[in-house]
């Protein structure tokens, strides 16, 4: 066989896949669905390493499933809105759409010669009007259903990239894609009720047994259930009352100061008659630009301005001093947050600072506290109450129930429960994204474009400067329409749609992506959703994962699809990393998959970033692991290619019963191995334990290279040790298949199955112990019992020269592993 070029091969099949279009899938109800996806790029131009491990991985999963016999839905499409090509339009004078395709055209062009099994059939592109039609089609939904509005509110705002931020997309105070400083902004802004599914978002994470636990654990802190006592507390000075929510109500006789946001509807009228206007207005200024995670961060400094005025705290009469601070926020509760120093850590911090009083209202269940010996709040969650009126010695945990009764019965509180989920702020103030469909008539107000006009288009005679205004507002063709109620001049929306309403739904377009009716059909989404397996990055978890499993909800509750989560199974991979970083050109640490590619071949790049980690930890790249990989696949070529003629020449079918005990071991090992692999795909994703031990039976193959060897045997051998590449190595495999069995594709063969009987030893080999040390080892039979182990072990000549002259205490025995001889 002529020497192993992977950059020939690889080409060459590539190109004969895709020509016969063999990766093309339709349902068929014959057999079981497996639905594979990978989360799909922003197309920004060239893959990275991250997107090789992510495809990679998913592949795996494709192709082992389709050999297993299952019906195998693999796609790929783009997100393909965004900032980045709009930012491309600014500095370079190209269109943001040209920027995007072309970059899309590299980016298939990378992932075709990684040989990935996608049925390029369904391609899905999000900023395609044959796609971002049925986006604003799924946004009039909600709005039909009660799910889209449109209200002022004060929101993170980036100047750089002149658009609104979402919570999620505010890191560290700094916008997530260009790391600017964000601040706040008071717009008229669209929202999706993601908070009227909080209870369910929340509850139905019991039901994602697939998904890892850190993902489903950061849903749940994000979402922030928690149940407490609302109620009311009166303000004299403005002959108002102030809503406050707690949720530790066993508290609340120690209240000392209340705490409100810079943004509470109060702070007008309190500065109007407060001493500390001034001051009071400029912290609120100061406060109102911080962002929200930097705000009610654990590691910021805690600040506050007393207003001069008090409230009432209904439970005792005490008169209490009001705040505005700077870790309240307003739309979290009510605005304001009840301050109990003893039994708060934050608290406690802030009075200290601020020298306000401090009472204690919880004991422990053993000793006492004393005010003037605590150092902290006393936040343990057990105790009795003090210093809480009537309610004094009851157990915290019941009393909480007991004061909300108070609270209730005269009038003044409520059971009530809060979230930390905030609804959904979509609007965007750019150009290359989803027109929100919506036309504002002098007469009318908001009207939906009919559905018989979608898409509305994006226009290209727009301006790309940056500011308050959205680019549509410059095309005077966009802008101005008729009203489709009342036929008077109206206009257009100018906002368009946050991005992660493209990849909330596009998983569900892939089962039908074709379809110029509907979004898809309900047989179709049906037959491949749920998805079996999604692939991606943890740094999803929070934004594209709660989204998309909010929009199937509600399209479940819309009649639309039959099932109400969307992802059965999530595999989260880790990062790749050169000299312990994350790759990044600032670094100077990336490295090319292109690059890779050209001088091994795919089948080397996948199968070094399967093996070198497994999946779901970071991987530290290793140019000595990838030329690793290299001579592994040449290893592979090469003793196929020494036993070409004897495979060729020999039967599947072969009496087994006349091996040799060298091939017998041989046989065991392979079928091993194939127990091994299966359960290490099936069951764990243990892609590197399973290469290793594919490895483990390419050393063995070779132990044969030079003997005489059992044909059938060799055959055997080679076919299994193709099948079990496979997956990973798609094109050698496929090349040395063809040559070798000439059985159709390697990849349409059935996965192997492993025979009990192969796998079972005639001899084992046990260790001897003298006191607990490694003496001497020994080979005996398979079957061998306990009283047998003893016997050989006590004929070695090892063990009869380490106990002479001394007294055996006794020999321990374990079964097919070792003897332990106790001497003294």
């Amino acid at each position: 066989m002529d020497r192993y070029e992977p950059q020939k091969i690889e080409k060459k099949w590539q190109e004969k896949w895709l020509k016969e279009d063999v990766y093309h899938t339709e349902a068929d109800p014959s057999r079981p669905k497996y639905y594979a996806l990978e989360m799909f790029p922003y197309p920004s131009g060239n893959l990275h390493m991250g997107h090789v491990r992510n495809y990679a991985i998913g592949d795996v999963m494709a192709r082992y499933k389709a050999m297993e016999g299952y019906n195998v839905l693999h796609p790929m499409g783009f997100d393909s809105f965004g900032m980045p090509a709009e930012n491309a339009a600014i500095k370079h004078g190209v269109k943001p759409g040209d920027w995007t395709l072309s970059n899309i055209a590299n980016m298939e062009r990378q992932q075709k010669s990684m040989g990935l099994s996608y049925d390029w059939d369904r391609e899905v592109i999000t900023c395609k009007p044959e796609y971002y039609k049925w986006t604003q089609w799924l946004f009039e939904l909600f709005y039909k259903r009660g799910l889209a509005y449109k209200k002022k509110a004060s929101v993170n705002w980036c100047d750089t990239c002149g658009t609104v931020l979402a919570n999620e997309q505010v890191i560290d105070g700094k916008c997530w894609r260009c790391d600017s400083e964000v601040h706040k902004k008071d717009l008229s802004q669209w929202f999706l009720k993601i908070t009227d599914y909080a209870d369910v978002l929340l509850k139905d994470l019991d039901k994602l047994e697939g998904w890892p636990e850190r993902v489903k654990t950061m849903q749940r802190n994000w979402i922030g259930r928690s149940e407490g006592l609302e109620f009311q507390l009166e303000v004299p000075a403005l002959g108002k009352s102030i809503s406050a929510y707690t949720t530790r109500p066993d508290t609340v006789y120690g209240i000392t100061f209340l705490a409100l946001a810079a943004e509470h509807p109060l702070m007008d009228a309190i500065c109007a008659k407060s001493e500390h206007a001034s001051e009071i207005q400029a912290f609120c200024k100061k406060t109102r630009n911080q962002n929200d995670i930097e705000r009610t961060s654990s590691e910021s400094a805690k600040e506050g301005v007393f207003t001069g005025l008090y409230c009432v705290n209904p439970f005792n009469g005490r008169k209490v001093q009001i705040w505005v601070t700077n870790y309240v926020l307003a739309d979290y509760g009510t605005g304001a947050v009840i301050g109990v120093p003893s039994e708060d850590t934050r608290d406690w911090m802030f009075a200290t600072k601020y020298g306000i009083e401090k009472i204690l209202t919880i004991r422990p269940k053993e000793g006492e506290l004393k005010l003037e010996d605590m150092t902290d709040a006393y936040a343990e969650k057990e105790g009795y109450l003090i210093n809480s009126g009537e309610f004094d010695g009851m157990e915290m945990h019941e009393a909480m129930g007991a004061i909300i009764d108070k609270a209730e019965k005269e009038g003044f509180g409520k059971r009530h429960v809060n979230y930390r989920l905030r609804d959904w702020l979509i609007s965007r103030q750019r150009y290359w994204g989803a027109p929100i469909p919506v036309i504002n008539c002098p007469h009318c107000g908001e009207v939906l474009v009919p559905e018989e006009d979608l898409p509305v288009l994006l226009p290209e005679d727009v301006s790309f400067r940056q500011g308050a205004l959205s680019p549509l507002s410059s095309s005077e063709s966009f802008l101005h329409c008729k009203c489709p109620k009342c036929g008077a001049d109206a206009t257009r929306e100018t906002d368009t749609m946050d991005t992660f309403i493209c990849s909330s739904w596009y998983y569900l377009r892939y089962t039908d992506p074709h379809n110029d009716k509907m979004p898809f059909a309900k047989d179709k989404v049906n037959y491949w959703a749920p998805v079996d397996q999604y692939i991606g990055g943890i740094e999803h978890a929070i934004l594209h994962l709660l989204y998309s499993r909010f929009f199937t909800k509600v399209l479940h509750d819309a009649g639309l699809v039959d099932f109400d989560e969307p992802f059965k199974n999530l595999l989260t991979q880790g990062m790749v990393l050169k000299d312990g970083s994350k790759m990044s050109k600032s670094k100077g640490n990336v490295v090319s998959p292109e690059e890779i590619i050209g001088k091994y071949g795919a089948d080397t790049a996948r199968l070094f970033i399967l093996f070198a980690a497994p999946v779901d930890r970071d991987l530290e790249w290793s140019d000595q692991g990838v030329e690793g990989s290299y001579r592994f696949l040449g290893r592979v070529w090469r003793i196929l290619g020494h036993f070409e003629d004897t495979i060729k020449g020999a039967s599947d079918d072969y009496d087994v019963t006349k091996l040799t005990k060298e091939e017998k071991e041989l046989r065991r090992i392979l079928h091993t191995t194939i127990k091994k692999v299966t359960d290490d795909l099936r069951d764990r994703f243990m892609f590197n334990t399973a290469i290793s031990t594919i490895m483990e039976l390419v050393n063995a193959f070779y132990g044969f290279q030079d003997k005489a060897v059992n044909a059938g045997l060799v055959r055997e051998v080679a076919r299994n040790l193709l099948l079990l590449l496979a997956p990973f190595a798609p094109h050698i495999t496929e090349e040395l298949w063809s040559r070798l069995f000439a059985e159709g594709s390697v990849h349409a063969q059935h996965w192997p199955s492993y025979d009990e009987t192969a796998m079972k030893r005639d001899e084992i080999e046990i260790v001897l112990q003298i006191n607990g040390k490694v003496r001497d080892k020994v080979v005996v039979p398979a079957d061998i019992d306990r009283e047998g182990m003893k016997a050989a072990v006590m004929e070695l000549p090892r063990a009869k020269e380490l106990t002479a002259g001394k007294t055996i205490v006794k020999v321990i025995a374990v079964p097919k592993k070792l003897v332990n001889i106790v001497v003294k």
